[in-house]
């Protein structure tokens, strides 16, 4: 997660539906099939996929002083659907700084031809083991109880319709990066385990990086396994990315159960762009999404400094291929072994889509199926809760490969 340059907004706003639409049911926008789950896929989960590129539908901004039931809907850096009911819940990467940690339900409206608008229909708090919220930073150093939270990618478990979300962890206050299943009222159910190859040591030589750590998950479509990515290189496995080089980060697969069946090194892209004199730079993988069982797609953000300080984003989506990758499970470090990375594919330079900006995307999930029987795919960007940013959410159509 990009966090330079955080800073908090005012909340104004009770609206709760944008661009012209009400939030009773009966103003919806009705599009016919194109806007009908059930016209789609009828609720049923896609068991295999194929993608060669994807088609730009629209777009649409949420404001940045949005209040919602309390909230400031900002941080979005999480999104997945559900399509046995239309909906879709979408992840504040507030670190229960702004609010408690939590997520949000929503209904997006769109079809093949734009998008008309987004639609918040309740928020939920993540509940710790014991009930309570999580804790923020002030809070967590006065009673060195809980967890402080900073919540990236949420997923919706296809086989009992759980929720599954990431955090990234905190190597300042001892905190390892956590996965955990919830129920959708938000109370705790289980932790996923986390390899021990992420988590920190005593001596800071291994383990994640600060907000560099679990930024990506997906489900497969049977609910069979689950992936995690991690959004930069391991301490022990290689250095950051740099606008000469790329780098090595790890991609994790579990069983339903939680115990790890595989593990590849990715290969991030190097910075696309110099920074400014002085400024800053990066770039790692914001999301992932299963494919089929073998293909994952991954979204790679790229972040650069101007002179003037100010941010150019960077985004691509990548189509990676797992068959011939060496399983690197068992590896403390990759640094300096022979390994082959997953093979990868340019999907789409979605700067080039033709979007009148392209913000810090970090959520993305597959959507309902269109009319014409392809798939969508929505992106979300956090706004980091800077009035420099925008919260936008995109609609693009799944091009499947030609049988």
């Amino acid at each position: 997660m990009k966090k330079t340059g955080k800073k908090v907004l005012l909340t104004s706003m009770a609206a709760v539906c944008l661009t012209g639409y009400p939030l009773d049911a009966a103003a919806q926008p009705n599009d016919g099939q194109a806007n009908s789950n059930a016209a789609g896929n009828n609720g049923k989960q896609v068991t295999s996929r194929t993608m060669e590129e994807v088609r730009y539908i629209g777009s649409e901004t949420l404001p940045n002083d949005l209040s919602y039931k309390g909230t400031l809907a900002g941080g979005l850096s999480g999104i997945s659907y559900h399509p046995k009911n239309n909906k879709w819940v979408v992840l504040s990467d507030d670190r229960s700084d702004i609010n408690p940690a939590r997520f949000y339900t929503a209904k997006l409206h769109y079809n093949s031809k734009d998008f008309q608008n987004v639609q918040l229909i309740d928020v939920t708090y993540f509940k710790q083991p014991d009930g309570t919220f999580y804790p923020d930073r002030g809070q967590y150093l006065s009673e060195m109880t809980g967890v402080v939270p900073d919540p990236e990618s949420i997923r919706i478990n296809p086989e009992n319709g759980h929720i599954w979300y990431t955090s990234e962890g905190d190597r300042s206050l001892g905190l390892n990066p956590y996965i955990h299943q919830v129920a959708w009222d938000g109370s705790y159910l289980s932790e996923i385990p986390v390899t021990d190859t992420i988590k920190m040591d005593g001596q800071s030589e291994k383990g994640f990086r600060n907000n560099l750590a679990l930024e990506g998950a997906s489900f497969s479509a049977d609910g069979q396994t689950f992936w995690t990515a991690m959004e930069g290189p391991l301490l022990q496995d290689d250095k950051l990315p740099t606008p000469d080089s790329g780098a090595l980060s790890r991609i994790t697969q579990y069983d339903s159960n939680g115990n790890v069946l595989a593990e590849y090194a990715y290969p991030i892209d190097a910075i696309p762009e110099e920074p400014g004199e002085g400024k800053h730079a990066d770039n790692g993988v914001t999301e992932i999404l299963s494919i089929n069982e073998h293909e994952l797609l991954v979204l790679e953000r790229a972040s650069v400094q101007s002179d003037d300080g100010d941010y150019s984003n960077y985004v691509r989506m990548y189509k990676i291929d797992i068959n011939g990758a060496t399983d690197i499970q068992e590896l403390e470090s990759i640094k300096g072994k022979n390994i082959n990375p997953v093979k990868k594919e340019l999907i789409s330079d979605v700067n080039t889509l033709g979007l009148d900006k392209v913000d810090n995307i970090e959520g993305m999930s597959w959507g309902k199926r269109l009319p014409n029987g392809n798939d969508s795919l929505v992106l979300v960007s956090d706004n980091n809760f800077n009035d420099s940013q925008i919260t936008q959410f995109i609609a693009l159509e799944v091009i499947p490969e030609n049988e």
